[in-house]
């Protein structure tokens, strides 16, 4: 593919809904722009942009592929992004990279979840915005009633641009309003013909030409004066007021068709080409310190690597968009987060699996670079001289928390590599070593993501693992003060062992053991408190209860006995592990289980099913509050115990709109009847830690 100026390219994402058919219509337009000679269908396994061995088998996108067309003169790069929220980071990565996004909504199933988060991302990221009513050929298909519904929720930006003459539920033609004419497809030349509008649509043409020409007035102080002076816009005004709008978010141009036939799919291209902001407009990035730097191929080198992916045959392949100057083979910018100079390998503009090796990646463009050392995603990399930093995409925290258990041997020196790489592709991907419960947790944003990470760990790595719910941290405690005596005595010939101690145990306020001493006459001499006292630490790792860390200890030792001769540090500690034994059942202990605070946010309509279930997970409501985007956030006190399929039943309940924060806040009693459990729980991993 030959080399494109910034102002001759248009970088799209296109995000939506799963199911509106995204990866559809990107397969329709690398088509129909003559890029591919054949279309692939998701149901065959055989798409452009769903490649991935996991998107193959599982017919869904999980992560964005880039997909470059050429058009009238025009490079298009199609980001085409996943729907499902468990692959959120795909639809992030997209979207940064793109100047417009383009929301693929289903004419059949009309606005859902996925598109008001794929709207709502874009405006946070400061993105044009488009949408495309796809499906118009599916049954009980209304283009009118999904576009009221649009203007319903995102508000008179909604604005028509290509609309469909219905004859019975079929589309007849669509008509340009801007270019006032008709173009029916005609599947025997594969191509559209210009046709008479049809005299029955001229109400509805009117409605929506006051539709456009409202918006259009909105963008300019003299084009709302000729507007309500009702005088026609010229074609000149009406494209200029609709580039307008849209690089100002003020319109969101919808269009309209069918990927499944490839109808309006020729009239999207052009109106791309024809209305949608070039990246020489928008590409422009603000660095962290809130320097501009514009889309121009003459300044100093600075790109984004918004994307990674790593494979253990191939190697590392970073994607990058261009702000500034070019990249060229052998080049060796600075990265700006390491400080250190980064050689650039190969660069490659990819459509998704297919790479072509390329001598530049010029301003406003995106490619991929090969083997790039230490950049991951997020980096910028840029001219020695004038080293810049970009805002990093934020991506959603992981959410889900599940245990790793391997099934091969020789594994666990393996994982912690393969994990490595797999959260340099993912960045809403975390994995650790939890030392306290001995577990390898995995997180991620849901069941799905989960399951992905393990296909992946198998078919990329060669390491085959199950998943469990992870261990919860308790620790355990007294609530009454005892006073008890710890002696140890034995004689095996020659010099025995003696340390007796008197040790009062009584709670207090720590998140460890308080040590103290009030022992009068030197019955136990002072060189050996330090003995008493590492006797007790040893000790309080283990609780008398289920063998949890034991915390909010005092212990003061307060008299005992010594033989000056058979005396030493070893019998003082066993000593003082006597005593712990002794006193601490009579000190009425207790399990402790840890407690976060939760902060929901959910539409208002959700509050009670929400409330509900906090409720039965022992909840304590601690107050609402109006959050952004319209919704409510409810704040309460849970037991981190109760959390663990929290995510999937807000998922559930709010149909993916909720999302929360869960952080942990403090310890407290566990209730007595749900002791035997966490008792016998702990028998269970005592048991398979001796295996």
């Amino acid at each position: 593919m030959k080399q494109y100026s910034a102002d001759k390219i248009r970088n799209v994402a296109l995000a939506g809904h799963s199911g509106a058919g995204k990866t559809s219509l990107a397969e329709m337009l690398l088509f129909k722009s003559g890029t591919t000679d054949r279309l692939g269908k998701i149901a065959d396994g055989n798409t452009v942009c769903d490649f991935d061995p996991e998107e193959i088998k599982r017919q869904v996108s999980v992560s964005s592929a880039i997909a470059p067309i050429e058009w009238n003169g025009v490079k298009i790069n199609l980001l085409d992004t996943p729907g499902m929220f468990d692959f959120a980071a795909g639809v992030s990565e997209g979207i940064r990279a793109a100047e417009t996004v383009l929301i693929v909504v289903s004419a059949k199933s009309g606005v859902s979840v996925g598109t008001e988060k794929a709207y709502k991302l874009a405006t946070r990221m400061n993105k044009c915005k488009a949408f495309f009513i796809n499906k118009l050929d599916a049954e009980h298909g209304d283009f009118y009633k999904t576009f009221n519904n649009m203007k319903e929720i995102f508000g008179n930006s909604v604005c028509p641009v290509i609309i469909p003459h219905m004859v019975g539920e079929k589309v007849d033609c669509y008509i340009d309003l801007v270019n006032d004419k008709a173009m029916r497809y005609d599947p025997a030349a594969n191509k559209l013909m210009e046709v008479e509008i049809p005299a029955e649509a001229a109400d509805r043409i009117e409605e929506m030409k006051m539709a456009l020409n409202e918006a259009i007035a909105e963008t300019d102080d003299e084009l709302m004066e000729k507007f309500f002076a009702e005088e026609p816009f010229t074609m000149e005004e009406i494209r200029r007021g609709m580039s307008a709008g849209i690089s100002s978010g003020t319109i969101a141009p919808v269009f309209c068709g069918s990927a499944a036939t490839g109808s309006g799919s020729q009239v999207l291209m052009d109106s791309i080409v024809n209305f949608l902001p070039s990246a020489a407009d928008r590409a422009g990035e603000e660095t962290v310190d809130g320097e501009k730097i514009a889309c121009d191929a003459s300044a100093p080198e600075a790109a984004y690597v918004f994307k990674t992916v790593a494979d253990p045959f191939v190697g590392k392949l970073s994607f990058v968009k261009v702000i500034s100057g070019k990249l060229t083979a052998g080049m060796t910018p600075i990265n700006a987060r390491t400080g250190e100079p980064e050689r650039l390998g190969k660069l490659l503009c990819c459509r998704a699996k297919k790479q072509d090796e390329v001598d530049c990646i010029s301003a406003g463009d995106i490619g991929a670079i090969t083997k790039l050392t230490n950049a991951v995603t997020g980096d910028t990399l840029c001219d020695p001289k004038k080293v810049v930093s970009f805002k990093p995409t934020q991506f959603p925290a992981p959410s889900l928390s599940m245990a790793v258990v391997l099934k091969g041997k020789g594994d666990e020196a393996k994982i912690a590599g393969a994990m490595q790489r797999l959260m340099e592709e993912d960045p809403c991907i975390t994995f650790e070593n939890n030392v306290e419960t001995k577990q390898q947790v995995l997180s991620g944003l849901g069941e799905q993501h989960l399951d992905v990470v393990v296909s992946k760990l198998k078919s990329k790595f060669g390491i085959d693992v199950d998943l469990i719910r992870p261990r919860v941290a308790y620790r355990e405690t007294i609530r009454k003060k005892v006073k008890v005596q710890g002696k140890h005595k034995k004689q095996s010939g020659g010099h025995g062992q003696y340390g007796d101690v008197w040790i009062e145990f009584e709670p207090c306020d720590s998140d460890s053991l308080v040590f103290a001493e009030a022992v009068v006459g030197g019955a136990v001499p002072k060189n050996f408190f330090p003995a008493v006292e590492k006797g007790l630490q040893d000790c309080v790792a283990h609780g008398m209860i289920a063998g949890y860390p034991v915390v909010g200890l005092k212990a003061t030792l307060v008299d005992g006995s010594y033989h000056p001769v058979d005396s030493n540090e070893m019998a003082f500690k066993t000593a003082a592990s006597l005593a712990y034994k002794a006193g601490l059942p009579q000190a009425n202990p207790v399990i402790l289980e840890p407690i976060g605070t939760l902060k929901v946010q959910v539409p208002a309509a959700n509050m009670g099913d929400i409330n509900s279930e906090l409720s039965k997970r022992r909840g304590r409501m601690l107050g609402m509050n109006p959050a952004e985007d319209g919704l409510q956030e409810i704040e309460a006190e849970v037991p981190m115990s109760e959390m663990f399929d929290f995510p999937t039943a807000l998922r559930s309940l709010t149909q993916g709109r909720g999302s929360y924060t869960l952080t942990f806040a403090r310890y407290e009693q566990l209730p007595k009847e749900k002791e035997a459990d966490v008792i016998a729980e702990a028998e269970r991993m005592a048991v398979e830690e001796q295996k």
